[in-house]
């Protein structure tokens, strides 16, 4: 029965709303693989709602339509979820004029960072960068929100905070999706970090063919970290609640192999066979360097499950972690 009163709603055109989200699509550039792992739903579902079938369960719809802008926001939407994906639509605007075959443009994947410090801030644009600034420790060469000094690639004030995008320096000779990272970060201590696998990056490897088993420990750790760091140079108190996530995206088709360190080992064959994995977690911002090696395992070990079920072993996350402290700082 049609309901004849109240505020008048059209009915849902479905194929419309599908040629609408294609043509959107189309305009940013983005390949049905690209647009599966933002929405983190798999190719076949991108390319069953390609051909407007109706049988797709609305959770998945509305995340392949919400990367293209056709869902509306909600008001109850977590803020540091509309912040990362405001920051994913602000990375796809910057690399939407570049080839889809672009390394900018990370086509075999990427992995994101994005965390929150709850309570702090920065008073302005200059503060948040000297406080990102004495936030890096130097653990590593290419440490997560490098805060580079030369202009063609340096960190540039945005209306909310800062942004860096080293895909911007055309000069550079390490343009590979390893080493063009984008990200930013707000005055109220939101940061955002998307990087190309530095896996992809290599003529050893072919792209997209591995996942390295001690890569992304040191990653996360460093990412976690610097959220540490940060919240002592923004003068967070100890107890600042810190959630960090780490999303892994073009996962599907890579095999668990120790390519980075070739001391470890992986026993047995194990791959992914899904796009993408996220897991995320919460410390107070002073007990994260003291319980980094249980964040990071409990961080990591979801996304390492994908590949056939492996179980990382806490005494590896232990061990890498500490050849990363002991690294001698810049």
């Amino acid at each position: 029965m049609r309901a004849t009163s109240g505020a008048v709603i059209p009915p849902l055109d479905w194929p419309a709303l599908v040629d609408e989200a294609l043509r959107r699509r189309r305009a940013e550039r983005l390949t049905q693989k690209e647009h599966a792992a933002l929405a983190g739903v798999s190719v076949p579902t991108v390319i069953a709602f390609d051909r407007k079938e109706t049988t797709l369960s609305l959770a998945k719809a509305f995340a392949i339509l919400d990367i293209v802008g056709l869902v509306a926001a909600r008001t109850d939407a977590d803020p540091q979820d509309a912040f990362a994906t405001a920051a994913e639509r602000r990375w796809q605007e910057l690399t939407g004029g570049l080839p889809a075959d672009s390394p900018i443009r990370m086509p075999h994947g990427h992995y994101a960072v994005d965390y929150a410090i709850a309570g702090a801030s920065a008073g302005s644009a200059r503060a948040l960068l000297d406080a990102l600034r004495r936030a890096d420790r130097g653990h590593t060469g290419w440490p997560p929100f490098w805060v580079p000094t030369r202009g063609a690639i340096a960190p540039y004030p945005v209306e909310d905070g800062i942004e860096c995008w080293l895909g911007r320096d055309t000069e550079r000779d390490d343009r590979d999706a390893a080493h063009n990272d984008f990200w930013c970060a707000t005055r109220d201590a939101r940061l955002y970090l998307r990087r190309g696998y530095r896996e992809d990056s290599t003529d050893v490897l072919p792209p997209a063919a591995v996942f390295d088993l001690t890569l992304p420990v040191w990653r996360a750790g460093e990412a976690l970290l610097h959220a540490h760091h940060l919240a002592e140079a923004l003068g967070a108190p100890a107890g600042a609640e810190v959630r960090l996530r780490v999303r892994c995206a073009g996962l599907a088709g890579r095999e668990l192999k120790s390519w980075a360190n070739p001391y470890r080992d992986v026993p047995g064959i194990h791959r992914c066979r899904t796009g993408e994995a996220s897991h995320a977690v919460s410390c107070p911002a002073g007990a994260i360097a003291d319980r980094l090696p249980e964040l990071v395992h409990a961080l990591l070990a979801p996304v390492y499950e994908r590949f056939d079920f492996y179980a990382l072993p806490p005494e590896l996350v232990t061990e890498e972690l500490a050849r990363l402290r002991s690294v001698p700082r810049r």
